[in-house]
């Protein structure tokens, strides 16, 4: 009889233990021993480690030894490739994507390349191809890149140093 009234006390503890995992489980979101995985949606904040290389594996830029990279994903805040890319990741997804110019910084516009005359620069700017320059701009102050450089005259690009290229990211 003891041994009967053991075996009940027993199984009473454990279904009640059960119900108490059950419960808290429901409560906290766990599915069985794991945690149930979220996914990031538009809207969300997300915090990425990313590598950038061109197609030639030349890397472009990393947030290795940086803070990861943070923004609110599926809002314009990054280039569209790269938005539409975390969506739909979980936390700790590694992938690599592969963004072409229209999805990334859009294809170099040759309207944006000028030739401008040396004496639009004041006199101690020792101008030389590869620099970068403020230029004034309607929108303010604009970066441009000088591509050449002669006695009377610049040309400077003011196109984005990666429009027209193609770039690969590997995200995590």
């Amino acid at each position: 009889m003891k041994i009967k009234r053991r075996i009940v006390i027993i199984t009473i503890i454990l279904i009640v233990i059960a119900l108490l995992l059950f419960a808290y489980s429901a409560s906290t979101g766990l599915k069985g021993s794991f945690a149930a995985k979220k996914s990031v949606k538009p809207g969300s904040m997300v915090k990425v480690e990313y590598t950038g290389t061109f197609e030639n594996g030349t890397v472009f830029d990393s947030s290795e030894n940086k803070a990861p990279l943070e923004f609110k994903a599926g809002t314009g805040q990054m280039i569209k490739g790269f938005d539409s890319a975390v969506i739909g990741m979980e936390i700790g997804q590694e992938k690599t994507v592969k963004i072409g110019p229209s999805e990334a910084y859009g294809n170099r516009n040759p309207e944006l390349v000028a030739v401008i005359p040396r004496q639009n620069l004041p006199e101690e700017k020792n101008i030389k191809p590869g620099m970068m320059v403020l230029v004034n701009s309607q929108n303010g102050q604009v970066p441009a890149l000088i591509t050449e450089a002669n006695e009377n005259n610049f040309t400077i690009d003011l196109n984005h140093p990666l429009a027209g290229k193609t770039l690969i990211f590997r995200i995590k």
